[in-house]
């Protein structure tokens, strides 16, 4: 007979002691089963237990109904319980006790339950009055100075004993430090409280640590991650920290060999960038530049011995993207026709192109004046021959065009002189026009590295919450405080990071490349636009390479001659030109639903294997984490936490919690994760974004994820919807049908029917006696 549909079997844990069995009778009221609880349970007092059992419900009598049998149910100390406990002992006058609570603190303040009740008990403000105060160090403080008085008063010879007490306690400061600011890095990450709340006291004590030269790494990192945050969450911040930081004082942690720390550092240079007004990014970029800070960068971040990860990728990007949009004032910028000194920039690219020196102005007619100059303003390539000035009237690119002409002219002289030259000794309709080729070149740079994106995602305003739009150098990327539509943010290159002038250096080398593509296509003046196309496919497939300098990336192109691009071009078209005749797209329709099915078997299978998780939040560290994988049946997801990252699968029977694969009603990907919600620092990081997704069951609870990759990503996700009956939608899946497709057709049209396909190849046949033989093509 089957047991009452009311009657659950449970496992009741409580740390320490081993699990119990207990039947739980829905029927009862919630007190009557807690008592039972009690009775089960020795040396437990009832209000304790009912604290714990309420919260493991879900604080709600109602959610009773979701316990199912075999369910655990694992006691432990509420939330508000365990907050009132941590803040009574991190006041503590002894100094273990008071570090091992904080460093409680550290590891409870990552849930937002606990977090929010810690909060209430304003354990906010009392962490930031430890820290102004430096009470966290009280104790050992007044040690020191007691024993320091009582030695040089009475016990001089003791001296060495007190240096070598001073050196033992040293360490104990740094992790009280560390765990202090842990607690309110990890409390402040989840967006409960402003940034706006505190004092200038608390900002000067986290700016010290980061000005001193010798401190210690756990703290140092804590304290540029808090500054980072201060001046990304607000402009009235920014302001205070960028009166009590200098770049100059940022430079040396960057000199530096953790990788760790020279990411943070990098960040919140970012962040005082990001923020500064626009007439003060200028000079702040000047001053980066007296600092020399590509250098430092270029030797001790990008050619260090340690591989760049993926933070310090994205930092490093974040960088570059900044760089670039000091040059939209430029752009933006219409040329006077009537400014003698910008007119004047024309006349300098006159002189070095035909080696004249400006003519005094009672030397000639004023008719035969013009007419040379007109003249010699076709020879440059200018669209408006007797005032050039006006070509620069269009923005974009506006000034910015005329600084990279006059800077090729200045640096790059003979290549100048040559491109001029040369064209103005061709037919009219066959030159290249130097002056309208690099106004549109440089128009066309600006748009591959979205210069002048910046203001149109209102950044100017300083509001954090606006910065949610694509604005940037590469075709895909992102940075702090800007999310962007792609997937993939770290996509720096290491070659604008080895000149000063690297913009003005790249239009240098694309502006030889466009001539030299000009020639190559023998083209006319018609043929402009064709090959201003040309030009940028050839430059964005060079960048493709992520070329570690200019002069690879200038060898690259040189590769990418214009015939190397129409065999390039007729490649794709073949490719895509067999597969679009009426019976091969038959044949598609027909093999398309084996091959989704092969998919979908092996997205099951890589589920069955599982997956290590990490339980994180915005802010960049190391994290618990917890290992979920489909049982072999596809009827169970079995997931669990672990003390560390496993080597391998991890056993079945060592997961303790169990979802089964029928609760799930559906599978919610991105911002619509409860997880992305509930953590408002967590919608400006678009990359934990687009790797968030959960699982929907039962009475709106929710299994959340982050994967640790995108691949990973769109196995669960592809996994998870395979297993619900729905369509299987993600990149992962499109990119494997377009190759297991092409192949499985190419095999089928091969015609092997009852041809044996040998398992090894066949042998080389040996070579002729002779080789007089010839084949007559005629």
């Amino acid at each position: 007979m089957p047991p009452p549909a009311d009657i659950v079997k449970v496992a009741i844990e409580w740390p320490g002691a081993f699990p119990k069995l207990m039947e739980i009778d829905q029927k009862k009221p919630l007190s009557a089963i807690i008592k039972e609880v009690c009775e089960g349970i020795q040396g437990k007092s009832m209000p304790q237990v009912l604290t714990n059992f309420w919260f493991y419900l879900g604080k709600s009598p109602q959610n009773r109904n979701d316990i199912k049998n075999g369910s655990i149910l694992r006691l432990t100390t509420s939330p508000y319980q365990t907050a009132v406990q941590l803040h009574e002992r991190i006041q503590s006058t002894s100094m273990d006790a008071k570090l091992e609570a904080l460093k409680d603190l550290a590891n409870a303040s990552r849930d937002i339950t606990f977090a929010q009740e810690f909060i209430n008990l304003d354990g906010i403000s009392l962490l930031t009055q430890m820290v102004e105060s430096g009470t966290e160090c009280l104790l050992v403080h007044k040690l020191i100075v007691v024993q320091d008085t009582f030695i040089i008063k009475h016990h001089p010879s003791t001296r060495e004993r007190y240096q070598k007490l001073q050196k033992i306690m040293k360490p104990c400061f740094g992790d009280l430090l560390s765990f202090t600011l842990t607690a309110f890095v990890e409390l402040m990450d989840h967006g409960i409280v402003s940034w706006d709340t505190f004092s200038v006291a608390f900002i000067k004590k986290i700016a010290s640590y980061v000005n001193k030269s010798a401190m210690d790494t756990a703290v140092l990192q804590r304290s540029l991650a808090i500054l980072e945050s201060m001046v990304l969450n607000s402009q009235d911040l920014y302001h205070k920290v960028a009166q009590e930081i200098t770049i100059g004082q940022l430079i040396p942690h960057l000199q530096g060999t953790d990788q760790d720390i020279q990411t943070y550092t990098i960040a919140v240079i970012n962040a005082l960038f990001l923020k500064a007004p626009e007439e003060k990014r200028q000079e702040m970029a000047h001053i980066l530049a007296q600092k020399q800070l590509r250098s430092i960068i270029l030797s001790n971040v990008i050619r260090s011995p340690t591989p760049i990860n993926d933070e310090m990728a994205h930092q490093l990007y974040v960088l570059q993207v900044l760089t670039f949009n000091l040059l939209e004032d430029r752009m933006m910028t219409k040329m006077d026709p009537q400014d003698q000194a910008q007119r004047d920039i024309i006349f300098e690219l006159r002189r070095i192109a035909f080696d004249v020196e400006c003519e005094p102005n009672n030397s000639g007619s004023i008719e035969k004046r013009k007419s040379m100059y007109t003249r010699d303003y076709k020879k440059l390539g200018f669209i408006n021959h007797v005032n050039p000035a006006v070509d620069f009237t269009q923005i974009p690119p506006g000034m910015l065009a005329l600084d990279n002409m006059l800077y090729f002219a200045r640096h790059h002289q003979d290549a100048y002189i040559r491109i001029v030259l040369e064209n103005s000794s061709r037919e009219d309709k066959h030159e290249c026009p130097f002056g309208r080729s690099s106004i549109e070149l440089t128009k066309m740079l600006c748009e591959i590295l979205k210069v002048g994106e910046l203001r149109k995602c209102g950044l100017e305003k300083g509001d954090p919450k606006r910065l949610i739009v694509a604005p940037y150098f590469c075709w895909n990327g992102g940075l702090n405080g800007i999310c962007v539509a792609s997937e993939n943010c770290h996509d720096f290159h290491p070659m604008f990071f080895t000149h000063d002038r690297s913009f003005e250096e790249f239009f240098c080398i694309c502006i030889q490349l466009l001539n030299k593509t000009w020639k190559e296509m023998r083209a006319t003046s018609e043929d402009f636009n064709k090959v201003m196309q040309v030009v940028r496919e050839q430059i964005m497939r060079a960048l493709t390479l992520k070329p570690n300098s200019l002069d690879q990336f200038k060898s690259r192109l040189q590769n990418l001659s214009y015939t190397e691009i129409l065999k390039i071009r007729q490649s794709e078209r073949m490719n895509q030109e067999d597969f679009q005749s009426r019976p091969i797209l038959e044949l598609r329709e027909k093999i398309q639903p084996e091959i989704m099915e092969l998919i979908k078997q092996q997205r099951l299978n890589r589920l069955c294997e599982g997956t290590c998780f990490r339980k994180i939040s915005s802010r960049r560290r190391q994290d618990k984490f917890w290992y979920c994988r489909l049982s072999p049946n596809h009827k169970v997801l079995h997931y669990g936490d672990l003390e560390e990252s496993p080597q391998g699968e991890v056993p079945h029977d060592s997961l303790q919690d169990k979802l089964p694969v029928a609760d799930i009603k559906a599978v919610i990907t991105g911002k619509d994760c409860p997880h992305m919600k509930e953590k408002g620092a967590l919608k400006q990081n678009k990359e934990v974004l687009e790797l968030a997704f959960s699982v929907l069951y039962e009475s709106d609870e929710y299994l959340n994820f982050i994967a640790p990759d995108k691949h990973e990503y769109c196995v669960w996700t592809d996994g998870l919807n395979a297993l619900l009956g729905k369509e299987m939608t993600s990149d992962y899946t499109k990119s494997d049908m377009d190759t297991l497709l092409s192949m499985e057709m190419k095999l089928r049209l091969l015609d092997l029917e009852n041809i044996q396909i040998p398992e090894a190849p066949p042998p080389i046949p040996k070579e002729p006696s002779n080789y007089d033989f010839v084949y007559d093509c005629n």
